[in-house]
């Protein structure tokens, strides 16, 4: 049977990306429901085939930066007027392409969607993720039951402070440029008072009465090399992450978690290691 370590690890950020691909809205504390922390990648962007759209593509998406209002979000970008979008009133379903899952989103209107054309110079609609579509976490990490909404596949992505530490030293050790912030990376949960990688070896972790299943390291792509103030590509930090973090041809930083149950988070709650 697992014993509770009582730890000195905290929770030292906490962060939601409404809009999947946009940028980042850090908050002190959030709510954890069933898609994990409460409106985090509930909307997202589609070309006109449905497909999800990402900085992957199109890295000025880091450029919108997002808002919460009641029953919707107010997106943001530099020589662009703010755009409102509410959920409520929504009557037409699009089925949409995530990776290899589809599922149905709640398309979110022309005036949004012209919004984003103009900005992102591509036809493209925002969709929401309603309450009563389920999308099933990958089965081979993930018990059934267990959903997500726009994210790449899970609910939460955790970090430690120290392994991004050990990263910036490397890269200011290679000369190749400044250190990175941890928005980058794009995390959900960030957590101090551990060594380097140490999320690596945990399975269980339990916050206040959540107890959460550590399941599956994070496979990084291009996003990370770009700059979230300029959308600008650069070589880091896959240039110097591939250099001791490749595994099997696959660059790891980070681990995607998912929550038992139902609760609340805070910036500063321990974080105690059961297995």
């Amino acid at each position: 049977m697992a014993t509770k370590i009582k730890s000195a690890i905290e929770i030292s950020e906490l962060a939601i990306y409404p809009v999947k691909s946009c940028a980042q809205l850090q908050v002190t504390a959030a709510k954890v429901d069933s898609f994990g922390l409460h409106m985090d990648r509930r909307w997202m962007v589609v070309d006109d085939r449905g497909k999800f759209l990402t900085q992957r593509q199109l890295a000025s998406m880091c450029l919108i930066s997002v808002s919460l209002i009641d029953n919707g979000v107010i997106l943001n970008a530099p020589d662009m007027s703010p755009c409102a979008v509410t959920v409520t009133n929504l009557e037409r379903t699009q089925q949409v392409i995530v990776w290899d899952d589809q599922c149905n989103g709640m398309d979110c209107g022309d005036e949004v969607a012209n919004w984003l054309s103009t900005l992102l110079q591509q036809a493209c609609r925002l969709v929401y993720f309603p309450e009563e579509e389920f999308r099933q976490v990958d089965l081979d990490f993930a018990q059934q039951g267990d959903r997500t909404a726009f994210s790449d596949g899970f609910p939460f992505l955790l970090i430690s402070e120290a392994s991004l530490q050990d990263l910036n030293t490397r890269i200011l050790q290679a000369g190749s440029q400044a250190s990175l912030e941890m928005r980058r990376f794009r995390p959900n949960i960030v957590v101090k008072g551990c060594e380097a990688f140490a999320e690596d070896k945990w399975k269980k972790i339990k916050v206040g009465d959540i107890v959460l299943r550590v399941v599956k390291p994070c496979k990084r792509c291009v996003i990370p090399t770009i700059d979230p103030d300029t959308g600008i590509k650069g070589d880091e930090p896959l240039k110097t992450l591939r250099t001791y973090r490749k595994q099997d041809k696959k660059i790891l930083f980070g681990q995607n978690v998912i929550a038992e149950s139902m609760g609340e988070f805070e910036v500063g709650m321990a974080v105690n290691i059961l297995e």
